[in-house]
């Protein structure tokens, strides 16, 4: 271990001496001659000297760690804001395979304002679902992890896709996971999961004044998986397979058929399950399955309530060409969507005039050259019109996506990413996309310090984003994680720096405002754990917590912060707030976040009014504008310093 002189001890212990020599220049030349073990010993004191001074916690904010009982420590995959100001950080088998075998699935909830931490049993792999807040306040979770992917070389029996037809049409037909399929060269193929085929169709037509009955098969996938381990479970050529256990009319109308069946590359595989999660009972309510099993979707709400489900890997590890679906909160059901094909975990942004905007942001799966123009989506009529001018076009993977505050402004910010799939290559471009006009595009914006990946976008209560994490390469690859936070304030299209994080985040990492005006961060999978990239990475399990600067003013407004109820166009009246010290108000929807993409955040303007003396505010009568839905309530004075929240339910 390295000797830190006493002298230099000495020095850093005296602030005032210090703090007097360093006014001279004299510490520098002090330190230089205990060599570069005491000088970066010096550079961490003085460092962590600064960042506890007032002012500069006035300045540029604070980060402390909380630190969770080891029986609460879990693989952060999303987090999302519940409406009783608890955070739901969901992590499914985590990222960790052993922890799929074994069927260990978690979830906790933290609750900032305690600290306290509880553990939540959950059901099936949520790891790289999807979810959206529902109007009620429960949270709808939905997909999530079937298998993890194995890489050529790792995959010991030959396997893929095989479809099941049922001919009979007077009784639908249930296949258990591990029924065996036989080929016509004796080569048996076990399936994965189980398979529902419905009655076949049948139709009964004239000719010639005879009757004509006509029978079309059912069919649904199956993926299987072969008996015999290596290549002697391998096919080539596309055969019928019967179903093992079946007789008589059961073995004629059921069969398999499939192609290829081989050693390849076999992706994660989706889940169709969907879950809603109740807050108050801090429980998981299962609902209707999807149609299709999904993998990284993004699920985003729509005017009326409802949440759109997009894209994802289906049950066979193929990316869904499209197939889109629609839940009803009210039923809890899911009917077909309107398909259109996006990359996973798109960015896709509810606007004022009832469009979806895709702002080019994804997170992973897709070819390079389908899916990757931004553009402005009808959803009701399937419409898709493109919005032109992003720079670094090729760049959009892994970059951060918001709507800019105040929302009715109709403007969405992109904030850097990188190449398609591992490439190490990433953008400090920003740009930002105006959705107001005849002819929307994108126009550039201020850049950011460095190419970043998987950088987190937080919007704060006094209209400005705050941005943090993120690393230049390929899930941290080579030291790479941006240990640097900032501010984007849309009104001067600047950037304004804030104290830098403590700790790195890159893959898997998430942020999220809290109901007191702090910004919570959450998870980082980085690939390796040293710039030569020797030692593999191991999941952060640590939350940060930012205090930006406007929590270190002296006064706040103040705000009653027990629960309201409003509908569309309805004016609040907020007692006991002086109206006098109030200077704008903001209903912001809570986050749900994964994988750098919170399409649920929003920030809107409320229009503010006198009421004897005190506060009202009115929520806009616009439901694409304002989703039904729990929201958080801030005022703010003139100087952006904001109250703490009350939760609004907008009915």
């Amino acid at each position: 271990m390295t000797h830190v002189p006493a002298r230099l001890v000495e020095f850093l212990r005296d602030g005032r001496r210090r703090r007097r020599v360093i006014g001279t220049g004299a510490a520098l030349a002090l330190i230089a001659t205990n060599g570069p073990a005491a000088t970066g010993f010096a550079r961490r004191a003085w460092h962590d000297y600064t960042v506890e001074q007032p002012a500069y916690k006035a300045r540029y904010g604070h980060w402390d760690v909380v630190e969770a009982p080891a029986r609460f420590r879990v693989n952060a995959i999303h987090a999302a804001l519940l409406r009783t100001g608890k955070v739901l950080l969901i992590a499914g088998s985590g990222n960790d395979e052993k922890q799929f075998r074994a069927g260990t699935f978690r979830s906790v909830l933290w609750d900032p304002v305690r600290n306290t931490f509880k553990n939540v049993p959950t059901p099936r792999d949520m790891f790289c679902a999807g979810h959206a807040q529902l109007p009620d306040g429960r949270l709808l979770v939905a997909g999530g992890t079937a298998r993890y992917e194995k890489l050529t070389g790792d995959v010991r029996r030959a396997g893929g896709a095989m479809l099941v037809k049922n001919e009979n049409p007077d009784a639908p037909r249930t296949l258990p996971a591990g029924t065996v399929f036989t080929g016509s060269t004796g080569k048996r193929y076990r399936a994965q999961f189980p398979v529902l085929l419905p009655r076949a169709t049948k139709t009964v037509t004239e000719d010639d004044d005879h009757p004509r009955v006509v029978v079309t098969a059912s069919q649904a996938r199956v993926y299987v998986e072969a008996v015999e381990e290596g290549e002697d479970g391998i096919t080539h050529t596309a055969d019928q397979y019967r179903v093992e256990g079946l007789t008589g009319d059961g073995a004629r109308d059921v069969y398999g058929l499939a192609a290829k069946l081989g050693l390849d590359k076999k992706d994660f595989q989706g889940l169709r399950d969907a879950y809603e999660f109740d807050p108050v009972a801090e429980r998981y309510v299962p609902v209707d399955p999807m149609a299709e099993a999904r993998w990284y979707p993004t699920l985003v709400t729509l005017k009326d309530g409802r949440v759109l489900a997009v894209s994802g890997l289906d049950d066979m590890g193929e990316i869904i060409p499209g197939k889109n679906e629609i839940y009803d909160p009210r039923s809890r059901t899911w009917t077909r969507g309107p398909d259109r094909y996006f990359p996973t975990y798109p960015a896709l942004f509810l606007t004022a005039g009832g469009r979806l905007f895709y702002s080019g942001s994804n997170a992973g799966y897709g070819p390079a050259d389908r899916g990757r123009v931004p553009g402005l989506w009808d959803v009701d009529h399937n419409t898709f019109t493109p919005v032109p001018g992003l720079t670094d076009s090729e760049m959009t993977e892994t970059s951060a996506s918001v709507l800019l505050p105040p929302a009715q402004d109709g403007r969405v910010m992109i904030l850097g990413g990188g190449g398609v799939g591992e490439s190490h290559r990433s953008t400090g471009r920003t740009a930002i996309a105006d959705l107001g006009g005849p002819a929307p595009r994108y126009t550039p914006g201020p850049p950011l310090p460095q190419g970043t990946r998987y950088l987190n976008a937080v919007l704060t209560p006094d209209d400005r984003v705050f941005t943090t994490g993120g690393s230049r390469d390929y899930r941290g690859k080579h030291g790479s994680d941006i240990l640097r936070a900032q501010f984007y304030d849309p009104a001067r299209r600047a950037f304004t720096t804030a104290a830098d994080p403590t700790v790195g985040r890159d893959y898997h990492a998430e942020a999220l405002l809290l109901p007191d005006g702090r910004i919570a961060v959450f998870g980082s999978n980085p690939l390796f754990a040293d710039p030569d990239d020797t030692r593999m990475g191991t999941f952060e399990q640590r939350i940060e917590v930012y205090t930006p600067p406007y929590l270190y003013r002296p006064h706040r407004p103040a705000l009653r912060t027990g629960p309201l109820t409003a509908a569309h166009g309805d004016v609040l009246t907020l007692s006991g707030t002086d109206r006098r010290e109030v200077a704008a108000a903001r209903l912001m929807r809570p986050s749900a976040v994964t994988h750098a993409t919170d399409v649920e955040q929003r920030s809107v303007a409320l229009e503010l009014g006198d009421h004897a003396g005190a506060v009202t505010v009115r929520i806009p009568d616009n439901p694409a504008l304002v989703p039904a839905g729990w929201y958080m309530l801030f005022l703010t004075d003139r100087a952006g310093t904001p109250s703490r929240a009350a939760w609004v339910h907008v009915r």
